[in-house]
């Protein structure tokens, strides 16, 4: 290695083992078939630089690439001092003859803020005219700005900076946006069927491969499969200037959660490069489904700038009077109305927003919904936040030079009916709606900025957040959100070496950017695994609010909930907002009596099968649904919420009774004093502030200023759903029918079945009681029906193993102190233990009960399974294949879903069990109660909170 330049002697001989220790990265990631990782550490590109400037280096060649193409952008350290060596070879201070002035102000542009908008702002505002002058064109291209940079251009303007005013009179026109090329007038495009039935996003970004979602190149590798990414460069080398756009046959793209690593790797492989000098980061990924795309992942989709298309390429085949024709399963027989196999060529033209034939004379599809306004601004920028920057930098550049301000953006749609009724999320959307007309009542499909009061961040996405914080050059959340947590939950089954890797990385940025952090970096109080969603839903304080989630069960029982991708929840960070469409509704209300066998479970799993049978087509998908749960308390209603996901549902709603609600926001205001007594609490005392917007919220419910959250008697909703309880006779079970002829029909949560369908013939091979779908109360269920068992029959004997994971620490803290935990204790053959958690993932499990860490555990699928090829009875959420369990080379893995007292009772008998089992088995049991709210508030609560 070549001496290092005098002026970099101080760097010293720690940087150059930095240097050192790239380069030997570099041929591990070789061997893997991976180009060098981009460049985020500064100590690193100081080195890289040294390089530079030793003209005798015999590195130098490599990090001049380096140094181009391969350093992060945003507010990296690396593109701090990426930045900085720019404005010496502007300012003639660094000599490099590969880098000329006009080449270095192209780099900072391709840096998108941050350290390279302090630094064009340095030179634009500086005395050298030649050098302003080409550093304001350039930041007339910027739209990632933040207070510190546009008060900056505010106070040079206000003392009569030409250049400044050029700037701002520049973001007034918004030619940031007016000068970029518009979205072609026709797309072509090479289709690519990645499965047949509905696509979870599991299949595009594997739950097990978490931890490499950060490194882009590495988490492509896991899309699909090997030879599916082969068979997609292939078509690309066929089908040379067309698109290649991935298809879920017979299916809903995008199903399960918003996963923005999903849409990374499919834009990876599908999309364009988004900056030459940027590596890994493409945008503008074209996705389809013939039932269209799940509503957040399209949120994502939008955000890189894609495109989504419901293809309604299969539709139903009708009789002489219009209905639809059943199969021998029951279901209707669909018939092709045009074909997408993989290697059709299509047109998309985006003008009349019609799917097209090769030759363009047939038109396959109307494409309006692909193409709205709003929309198509988010494919001409290359991504939805783009937009909102966009259109807050051109308002500020407006107000600051006094002139009107003439949006260069699509005018929001705000539709507003006459005299009708208000739903609940439409009045929340009312409520927290941000430049607006004043006065005017918006209802669904109204295009709203609104005010975000809550934002989650979970451990799996986090690292992805951070990075979309740096590259829209965020450094502190916005003042405007109440409370933000910081997760633990995904990766809390395992403390491996991959976890070791990120957690603490991610929890020291997000508590520096003002979250509450489940981990504390300075070692204050000891690691909260706590389930993200539980945590949400006991900070939410007001059942006004809105609430942004980097996960699809973002849902919760108090305001209204939206799960969301990495890159949207980093906006809700950094700008306290969110823009979306207010959604249309599904009214849900309940009617009958609740068996005294049945759990509320019973009563999610009924919805979805009554809604089936009273629709036809699930009415819930893409729209909320208001759910009219009146005495059952947040963490009961919790389990609807939650489940509302499976159902495809933009979000969900709970109708609470006043009193129902109050008793709500005592407990919530419980746990978060909790976290304070623990020591949670950041710098701004942000969990304190909750605790008074709560008892603000409950005095104005008790003095009658501002009840509980209901919609108007006249609001109207796209359908009614009507639950009949007495209809629920047994437990049901949410089956994924892994052999169903019809492969679309495999791994969906549409079927339902009661357990007598089983005929007691099942075989359960393991239980998992856990997760979010479990509240307390289903923990209590477990120790009592081991009291039970034990009282019955002297002991508890388990034929298959009992995974139990309670979703929070306080719950277990609440259990112990009820006596309740003792009784799992003294029954189970592995307790976690915090102080010495697992390293190693379980691969083989015994017939005993464990007690896991809070957290996710099976349900999220990435660090534990069951076995290859077992059946697993399951309270959890998910029954996607691969996701709890992975096929054997002989079985078929199943997910079965069901409710707690029916999972405990399949573990210990190893199968399902009869009707007249389970009823001798929860005899006596207080399990989780519902019945239909009233006109007038029902006196009792449930015990179970």
């Amino acid at each position: 290695m070549s001496a290092v330049p005098s002026s970099h002697l101080s760097v010293g001989i720690r940087i150059m083992s930095l240097y050192q220790d790239y380069l030997s990265e570099i041929e591990t990631r070789k061997t893997q078939g991976l180009s060098p990782k981009p460049i985020d550490d500064g100590a690193l590109l100081d080195e890289v630089i040294a390089h530079i400037e030793d003209r005798d280096s015999a590195h130098r060649a490599a990090c001049l690439d380096f140094f181009i193409y391969n350093t992060l952008p945003g507010t990296t350290s690396a593109a701090g001092v990426k930045a900085r060596f720019l404005k010496k070879i502007i300012l003639g201070e660094a000599d490099v003859p590969e880098i000329t002035r006009a080449f270095a102000f192209e780099l900072l542009s391709h840096m998108k803020g941050g350290p390279s908008v302090a630094v064009l702002l340095d030179l634009a505002l500086g005395k050298q005219a030649d050098i302003a002058r080409d550093a304001a064109e350039v930041l007339k291209t910027q739209v990632f700005l933040y207070e510190a940079d546009t008060d900056r251009l505010k106070d040079a303007y206000a003392v009569g900076n030409p250049v400044a005013e050029d700037i701002l009179r520049s973001y007034a026109d918004a030619e940031f946006f007016t000068s970029l090329p518009e979205v072609e007038d026709e797309i072509e495009v090479v289709t690519y069927i990645a499965a047949e039935g509905d696509i979870s996003t599991d299949l595009l970004s594997p739950g097990n491969q978490a931890h490499s979602r950060s490194d882009r190149e590495l988490h492509g590798k896991c899309m699909i499969s090997e030879e599916a990414q082969k068979e997609i460069e292939a078509l690309k080398l066929q089908h040379p200037g067309k698109r290649v756009m991935l298809i879920a046959e017979k299916g809903t793209m995008g199903v399960g959660s918003s996963r923005m690593s999903g849409v990374n790797n499919v834009a990876l492989w599908t999309g364009k490069p988004a900056s030459p000098y940027v590596p890994f980061v493409n945008y503008a990924p074209v996705v389809a489904g013939t039932n269209g795309i799940s509503p957040i992942f399209l949120t994502t989709v939008g955000v890189t700038g894609g495109i989504g298309v419901d293809l309604r390429n299969w539709v139903k085949k009708l009789d002489e009077n219009g209905k639809p024709i059943l199969g021998n399963d029951g279901n209707p027989i669909l018939e092709q109305k045009y074909s997408v196999a993989t290697g059709t060529v299509l047109r998309i033209d985006t003008r009349k927003k019609r799917l097209l034939s090769e030759d363009g004379t047939t038109e396959l599809a109307d494409l309006s919904d692909s193409f709205t306004p709003q929309k198509m601004e988010f494919m001409k920028a290359g991504s939805s936040y783009a937009i909102v920057f966009g259109k807050m930098l051109q308002t500020f550049a407006c107000e600051t030079l006094g002139v009107p301000l003439k949006s260069a953006f699509a005018p929001a749609r705000e539709i507003s009916h006459e005299g009708q009724g208000l739903t609940a999320v439409e009045k929340i959307f009312n409520a927290n709606a941000r430049g607006n007309t004043p006065g005017k009542p918006l209802h669904a499909g109204s295009d709203v900025r609104v005010k975000v009061n809550i934002v989650g961040s979970q451990d799996t996405t986090g690292l992805m957040t951070s990075q979309e914080l740096e590259a829209m050059a965020a450094t502190v959340i916005s003042p405007s959100v109440d409370g933000a947590f910081q997760s633990g939950c995904h990766t809390a089954s395992v403390w491996d070496l991959k976890a070791q890797a990120n957690t603490p990385r991610l929890m020291a940025f997000m508590h520096k950017f003002g979250l509450i952090t489940a981990r504390d970096p300075k070692g204050v109080y000891h690691p909260m695994t706590d389930v993200i969603h539980k945590v949400l839903n006991d900070i939410t304080v007001d059942d006004w609010a809105i609430i942004i989630g980097g996960d699809s069960h973002t849902r919760m029982s108090k305001g209204v909930a939206f799960g969301a991708d990495s890159g949207t929840v980093a906006l809700a960070l950094a700008t306290g907002e969110a823009t979306m469409p207010i959604p249309e509704s599904v009214k849900v209300t309940f009617k009958g009596t609740m068996a005294a066998h049945m759990d509320f479970r019973d009563v999610v799993h009924a919805t979805q099968a009554q809604m089936l049978a009273q629709h036809g087509d699930n009415v819930f998908q893409g729209r909320v649904i208001e759910v009219h749960i009146g005495t059952l308390l947040a963490d009961q209603a919790f389990t609807f919420t939650d489940w509302t996901a499976e159902m495809k549902a933009k979000a969900s709603i709970c109708i609470s009774n006043d009193e129902t609600l109050i008793e709500s926001l005592q407990i919530a205001k419980s746990r978060i004093q909790g976290m304070i007594d623990a020591g949670m609490d950041n710098d701004v005392q942000m969990l304190a502030g909750l605790i008074e917007i709560a008892d603000r919220r409950i005095a104005q419910i008790r003095s009658g200023e501002k009840p509980a959250l209901r919609p108007d008697d006249n609001a109207q909703y796209f359908a009614e759903v009507v639950v009949d309880l007495d209809q629920i006779a047994e437990p049901m079970i949410a089956d994924p029918d892994v052999s169903n002829p019809d492969p679309s029909r495999r791994y969906t949560h549409d079927t339902i079945r009661p357990i007598s369908y089983y005929g007691a013939q099942k075989k359960v091979d393991l239980g998992f009681v856990g997760s979010c779908m479990v509240h307390k109360g289903d923990i209590k269920i477990v120790a009592q029906m081991l009291r039970n068992l034990e009282a019955a029959h002297g002991e508890v004997a388990f034929k298959a193993p009992l995974v139990v994971a309670a979703p929070t620490y306080n719950i277990i803290d609440e259990l112990k102190a009820e006596g309740d935990w003792a009784i799992l204790q003294k029954y189970c053959g592995f307790e976690f233990d915090d102080a010495a958690p697992k390293t190693k993932a379980r691969t083989e499990y015994d017939n005993i009960l464990y007690l896991e860490r809070p957290g996710c555990n099976l349900c999220m699928g990435n660090q534990e399974k069951a076995e290859k090829g077992d059946t697993v009875l399951a309270t959890s959420t998910r029954l996607f294949q691969g996701r709890v369990v992975a096929d054997s080379e002989t079985k078929k893995g199943e997910s079965l879903l069901g409710s707690t007292p029916v999972v405990v009772l399949s573990a210990i008998l190893g199968r399902t069990p009869t009707l007249e089992e389970y009823k001798s088995a929860v005899e006596g049991i207080d399990l989780t109660k519902f019945a239909p709210p009233v006109q007038k508030p029902m006196d009792s609560l449930s015990v179970h909170f």
